[in-house]
């Protein structure tokens, strides 16, 4: 088959849909309906080279809509050329699109074996995006899962199967819509289907309303903490200029409060809300100190650090992208230092093949990972920490639940992204990590959006972006242990059986069929 009109429109459409599914610009009712288009194209398509072709040009459409804001990053703090901008965001928007053609191959393969799409495109697109979301270091952006974030009841089955199984469920949906209409809802099969899937969303609804009770529940006998979320809204432009240095820990003095309560509270900053050396005596440092000593709260913030590697010169020293964690008595007591970085954000991959390639943003230098993710303690409770991008990342989150941690909080700087979807996109993924772990999260933001986020992933509180501003609000430490968090990704693994059926299946049909044809 030659891709006509019709069928690139179809595949337009999906990427089209796809894309308005998420934040800012969509809606998450969308995505139930998202990939009826591709499977219409796919409908008369034979070949699998053609296959590839509709699902690229579909996943391309879809990751430009979502990804359109790295070119703004990279022009506007990379100074780079427009034209260079949109190059590196079409490459990278190219990158993810091949997931979404080996999924359009396979929807073509299996229906060719005669096996139901129903049984193998929830597992083969479930799969392909834990392939997207690890491999070369990762990218779970916007998978499909968060277009969900603010259907509070469906999403609360991710304590159970992580973000993969409202993934499978809305693939799930799509297949069997497009069986009854492609059936025109006429046949034995396609009304059980329609009848089977209906059942199994009541019954993730009603998961879901009988959970979010229990939680409720829980959380209104659970210990409490006052906290502020500050938002600083300090001028990316103007965020590393020495000259600046004061001006903006005053932001940040000013809006923290110092209210001398004598109930011990939380205060939080943003991702580098000192952007100098903390660790370094200084009288900003003495200033930040101040801060605590005076409100009587916990204070923790970002701020770029160092590990000296050798007794030498600053050529053997090792920056961080540091959290900094201050007692009510004005004392360092912890600090945290990112594991996962942003590539070309805050290191480069592969420097030594491509010594040409340098950082897209500005920032201190290359940063090293820190060693783990290792939770800070505030007054008995203990605080895992994720700075900017470990958010969207679960295995983070999991990670600090498993070590007892009772409350998340995330501390990002998302100026770089202006007033596109990207800070909204972020926000709708980090509520998923509080219904996956059962926690609280606390989100300081330096232009927004800062957040507060309650253990069903409702938004309890939240600012506007480039909102000079601070949240003040009352967060819960509740122990609520999670079959996902215990037990992590066993719904990835289940879908993973159901593929290699399908692939054991289809190839002993061909077997079959090439006896047959002797």
């Amino acid at each position: 088959m030659r891709i006509n009109r019709k069928t690139l429109f179809l595949s337009v459409a999906s990427g089209i849909l796809l894309f308005l599914s998420f934040p800012k610009h969509g809606a998450g009712i969308m995505a139930w309906v998202a990939l009826i288009p591709l499977f219409f194209a796919l409908r008369d398509t034979d070949e699998i080279r053609d296959a590839l072709l509709v699902g690229f040009v579909a996943g391309l459409t879809f990751n430009i809509g979502i990804m359109y804001w790295i070119t703004f990053v990279v022009v506007h703090y990379g100074h780079l050329p427009y034209f260079i901008g949109i190059l590196l965001m079409v490459l990278v928007a190219a990158y993810l699109s091949i997931y979404v053609a080996l999924f359009a191959a396979g929807v073509v393969y299996f229906s060719g074996k005669g096996i139901t799409g129903i049984i193998a495109a929830p597992a083969l697109w479930t799969c392909l995006e834990y392939g997207k979301s690890h491999l070369l270091t990762g990218f779970p952006w916007e998978n499909l899962a968060y277009s969900q974030h603010l259907n509070r009841y469906l999403i609360q089955a991710v304590d159970v199967t992580g973000t993969y199984g409202i993934t499978f469920v809305i693939i799930l949906v799509n297949v069997v819509i497009y069986d009854a209409l492609k059936e025109r809802f006429r046949g034995r099969r396609v009304m059980g289907e329609v009848a089977l899937c209906s059942m199994f969303m009541l019954g993730i609804y009603c998961y879901g309303y009988i959970r979010t009770g229990q939680i409720e529940e829980v959380s209104q006998a659970a210990e409490t903490m006052d906290i502020a979320v500050v938002q600083g809204n300090i001028d990316q432009s103007v965020k590393w200029n020495p000259g600046f240095q004061n001006d903006t820990i005053s932001v940040y003095k000013n809006l923290s409060g110092m209210k001398g309560s004598s109930v011990p509270g939380l205060t939080v900053w943003p991702e580098t809300a000192a952007p100098f050396f903390f660790q370094d005596a200084s009288r900003m440092q003495s200033e930040i100190l101040d801060v605590a000593r005076i409100s009587g709260d916990w204070l923790l913030f970002g701020s770029p650090s160092y590990q000296r590697n050798c007794d030498g010169d600053a050529t053997c020293l090792s920056f961080l992208n540091s959290a900094f964690l201050l007692s009510p008595q004005g004392k360092i007591v912890g600090r945290y230092d990112k594991v996962h970085l942003v590539p070309y954000g805050e290191y480069v991959p592969l420097r030594k093949i491509f010594p040409f390639i340098n950082k897209l943003v500005v920032g201190v230098g290359d940063f090293r990972s820190g060693e783990g993710y290792k939770p800070l303690t505030v007054d008995g409770h203990k605080l895992g920490v994720l700075i900017c991008y470990e958010g969207i990342f679960p295995d983070a989150s999991r990670a600090y639940k498993r070590t007892g941690a009772d409350l998340l909080v995330n501390i990002t700087n998302d100026a770089w992204f202006g007033t596109t979807s990207a800070p909204y996109q972020h926000l709708s993924m980090i509520t998923f990590r509080a219904v996956e772990n059962r926690l609280y999260i606390a989100r300081s933001a330096n232009t927004g959006i800062s957040a507060i986020i309650d253990p069903t992933g409702r938004i309890v509180a939240q600012t506007e972006l480039f909102e000079r501003t601070a949240l003040r609000n009352t967060i819960r430490f509740i122990h609520n242990e999670t079959f996902y968090s215990v037990y992590g990704d066993i719904f990835v693994l289940i879908c993973t059986t159901i593929l290699v059926c399908c692939i054991i299946m289809s190839l002993r049909r061909r077997n079959v069929d090439a006896y047959r044809n002797k």
